[in-house]
């Protein structure tokens, strides 16, 4: 889990037995926190090792500061050691230049998403590789990677239509639950590009309006026609509360 103390964010863990979870330990901590911006992204990926989303705490050009925890993706050992592979043999961090990840997950093939909100101008989806830099506070959207290597976005949307928070994938699309947006944005998987990477159809807007403020989004199977279980964020100041808020709904893809 992801704490935040007045002394920092911090990744605890704790193990179940049943129901009951045991004593929890730090395994990372001395990652910078504030009122916003401030990460917390969890998820093992296919590697079995243990990736943290952190975000730039209000400190702009952290997020390009290699020193910092701040604005990266961080790939560890469950025990909070960098995990083996890194670009930097001594250091958790994965990728640099986000300014707040909210949430990742992958294909089958590997391929890693990250949804991250933007600031005035775009919201982003990132195929996310190591070493790689995404240009914060540089570039917000598309247009950093010719001239400055930066790497761009896979797909990107005005922030009134999103501020992504959580992120699924499936074997047919790759889905972000939105907040501003209040809707579901559904990025179509539609193949392997020459790279090996898959490619990626135009996104598509899904029940908006309709619940209001998405916070997540989980796959309930491996593709769409299994369904899909979203929560609300209705009742957190910024929405405006339905009777049964905030709910978590299961849908069905057609």
């Amino acid at each position: 889990m992801y704490r935040t103390g007045t002394d920092g964010n911090a990744v605890l863990r704790g193990t179940l037995d049943g129901t009951e979870l045991g004593q929890l330990t730090t395994v990372l901590e001395g990652v910078p926190s504030a009122d916003f911006h401030d990460g917390g992204a969890l998820a093992f990926g296919p590697d079995g090792y243990l990736y943290v989303g952190t975000g730039d705490a209000g400190v702009r050009e952290a997020a390009q500061d290699p020193a910092t925890l701040q604005g990266k993706i961080l790939r560890m050992t469950a025990e909070g050691a960098p995990a083996p592979g890194n670009p930097d043999p001594g250091s958790p961090v994965w990728t640099s230049g986000h300014r707040n990840v909210q949430g990742f997950g992958w294909d089958a093939d590997g391929t890693m998403y990250a949804s991250e909100f933007g600031e005035n101008a775009y919201d982003e989806l990132n195929v996310i590789e190591a070493g790689a830099n995404y240009g914060w506070p540089e570039v917000e959207g598309p247009g950093g990677a010719e001239d400055s290597g930066f790497t761009d976005p896979v797909a990107w949307w005005p922030t009134v239509e999103a501020s992504p928070s959580g992120l699924a994938v499936t074997s047919d699309a790759v889905y972000l639950a939105a907040l501003r947006g209040e809707r579901l944005w559904r990025v179509p998987i539609a193949g392997s590009s020459a790279g090996g990477r898959h490619a990626l159809g135009a996104p598509q807007a899904l029940l908006a309006g309709e619940l209001g403020r998405l916070r997540n989004v989980v796959a309930v199977g491996a593709s769409d026609a299994d369904g899909l279980w979203l929560l609300t964020n209705n009742t957190d100041g910024r929405g405006e509360p339905r009777d049964g808020d905030d709910r978590l709904v299961r849908v069905e893809i057609e």
